[in-house]
């Protein structure tokens, strides 16, 4: 069974790319793979407790389940063009190649359309210096994409849900044929 690896790099605890991670973990489940998600979050409270990050049990348990994954799937949010200092933090306490063989997913979220290049220039290059494999074209949501309902749940307007669809397929698919190369 293939194993996906999601990390939240948002330090919010109702950040919408963290949602949208976890909505994307259930796709991937219902498949038949296996998931496991850590936060930024999460490392943050540890590392505080625990000390040197790159000592912490927490690191230790990522860095098990990543050399384990056959994928991974990092969410995080953009804003003025700034990606997430904190998930940059968290990148780079692995191995310069924590992602050699992995299939990679980003899932990004930000006020408008306009800081869609931003991502490339910034989360692509630090993916591939991890050692991915295949990073997906990534999804990007922007603010006037999404909305909340009256219960607190994201709500994707037509064009969002229809990609985000799309990657998860892609990247089930990718998943797959990986599979079959290894058991072919």
């Amino acid at each position: 069974m293939s194993q996906v690896v999601a990390i939240a790099g948002s330090i919010a605890t109702n950040s919408k790319s963290t949602e949208l991670l976890k909505l994307a973990l259930w796709h991937v489940e219902a498949s038949g793979f296996s998931t496991k998600i850590f936060s930024v979050r999460e490392m943050l409270s540890n590392n505080l407790v625990e000390g040197a990050a790159k000592d912490s049990l927490y690191f230790k348990q990522v860095a098990e389940q990543l050399s384990c994954a056959d994928a991974v799937i990092i969410a995080i949010p953009f804003y003025k063009a700034v990606n997430s200092q904190a998930l940059k933090a968290f990148l780079e306490f692995f191995p310069q190649k924590a992602l050699a063989g992995k299939i990679v997913l980003a899932i990004t979220t930000g006020e408008s359309q306009s800081q869609l290049l931003a991502i490339d220039k910034v989360l692509q290059p630090a993916l591939l210096a991890l050692g991915a494999i295949h990073v997906l074209a990534g999804l990007y949501v922007s603010d006037e994409q999404v909305e909340r309902d009256r219960y607190g749940q994201l709500l994707l307007d037509k064009n969002a849900q229809l990609k985000f669809e799309e990657k998860i397929a892609e990247l089930e698919g990718k998943l797959v044929l990986q599979l079959d190369r290894i058991a072919g």
